[in-house]
């Protein structure tokens, strides 16, 4: 049995399919539009929407999905875009997002709630590097809670995307009975597209939703006209060798089937797969659209104005460290912390915020400032931009730094 093939994804089911592309229809037709909701710069206001009433639609859908992967995959990056505000914090360098968030994302009856994870990893690192305990606990508690988990990989990195990390296939392994699907991100990094036909086989051991995987256009992209149909075949594993639905989520994996995990490549109960650039606003509402479509019935747990459970606070902080992995070297931003010492909502509706930075070297105080002052000034202009799109009103960020004694 073959799957169903367009440019952005591996559809398993032709009656998915078939709602999938219905849905996309009914959009161009002009659905009524919703603008994504922002934030409350004041934290009391945010906190009384979180517990506001949620407004329930007729027929109301939800769907929570955990978006799990290696560190550095683009997960943040893509929730911002499904949400069409940038909430998450998002930098080239790894462990940006340091807990589990959650946006929102509300369209006439459906909710989709998705669940922002750390990047998984381990204890070592985590020692090594002295980060917060959160980045090992907070992505497995979040699997718990998923009604469909997304595994991201970044397709552009040569070594990582060879097999899926150890870390996600314990994840999986854990948790066999919550639906998977994979995504392929930065797709528009990778120049020979052909080898996105492999990398599919390799990761999903060859099986998505227990067929085997083979390319059926439903719409040919350019360089499929040069792959044979049966391209991304492959010898599917045995699922007896995986865990049943009776796996406890609170279980520690045997040393047999760590040993088994670590000779996987892949995981064979993928229901679906899907190719994108998280930057790509089309590929992006293609999966959104799949996320819609995959709710099921049930209530809202959130208001459909509530767009994210951070506090304005958190999202100031998190959007500064952003700016400070991305501007400046090596370790200096994974030893820095910060202070926010003003808060202020002016009567002419501006917000007035002033943090102070703290470092632990002489050196590294020289690097946030930068020569005259540019650095520090340059963090500040450019948080100030992204704070100003969250809450919708102009954002005065001083920044100053201080040697941690």
């Amino acid at each position: 049995m073959g799957l169903n093939f367009t440019p952005a994804c591996f559809i398993s089911s032709e009656v998915f399919l078939s709602r999938l592309m219905k849905g996309k229809a009914l959009e161009a037709d002009g659905s009524a539009y919703r603008h994504p909701a922002s934030v409350p710069p004041n934290s009391g206001e945010q906190l009384s929407l979180l517990l506001r009433q949620p407004d329930q639609p007729d027929n109301p859908k939800v769907l929570k999905v955990a978006i799990i992967g290696a560190p550095n995959t683009g997960k943040s990056t893509l929730t911002n875009q499904l949400l069409g505000r940038k909430v998450f914090a998002v930098s080239k360098k790894v462990h940006t997002t340091r807990s589990r968030t959650l946006g929102v994302l509300t369209e006439d009856e459906t909710q989709i709630i998705l669940l922002d994870t750390p990047g998984l990893t381990t204890v070592s690192k985590v020692r090594r590097h002295q980060l917060e305990k959160s980045l090992l606990v907070d992505p497995w508690n979040t699997v718990k809670e998923a009604d469909l988990v997304v595994v991201m990989v970044d397709v552009a990195d040569r070594w990582m995307c060879k097999k899926l990390d150890f870390e996600v296939l314990k994840c999986l392994t854990l948790h066999p009975d919550i639906p998977a699907i994979l995504v392929l991100n930065k797709v528009d990094l990778v120049k020979a597209k052909d080898r996105l036909l492999g990398i599919t086989a390799e990761l999903t051991c060859g099986v998505v939703n227990g067929s085997k995987v083979r390319v059926r256009p439903v719409i040919k992209p350019p360089w499929a006209e040069k792959m044979p149909l049966n391209d991304l075949e492959s010898s599917p594993e045995e699922e007896d060798s995986w865990p049943e639905d009776n796996a406890d989520s609170n279980s520690v994996l045997s040393k047999e089937q760590l040993q088994a995990l670590r000779g996987q490549q892949g995981w064979p109960h993928f229901k679906d797969v899907f190719m994108l650039s998280s930057v790509d606003k089309e590929d992006v509402e293609t999966l959104k659209s799949y996320f819609m479509t995959a709710a099921k019935p049930g209530s809202w747990q959130y208001h459909s104005e509530v767009l994210t459970d951070q506090r304005p606070e958190d999202i100031c902080i998190n959007t500064i460290r952003e700016k400070l992995l991305e501007f400046l070297p090596k370790e200096v931003p994974y030893s820095m912390t910060q202070s926010i010492e003003l808060w202020h909502e002016g009567e002419d509706g501006d917000l007035s915020i002033s943090v102070k930075l703290y470092v632990k070297k002489e050196t590294h105080m020289r690097m946030v400032i930068g020569t005259a002052g540019q650095m520090v000034a340059r963090m500040a202009r450019e948080a100030a931009e992204d704070l100003s799109s969250v809450f919708l009103k102009e954002v005065k960020l001083k920044l100053s730094v201080k040697l941690r004694k």
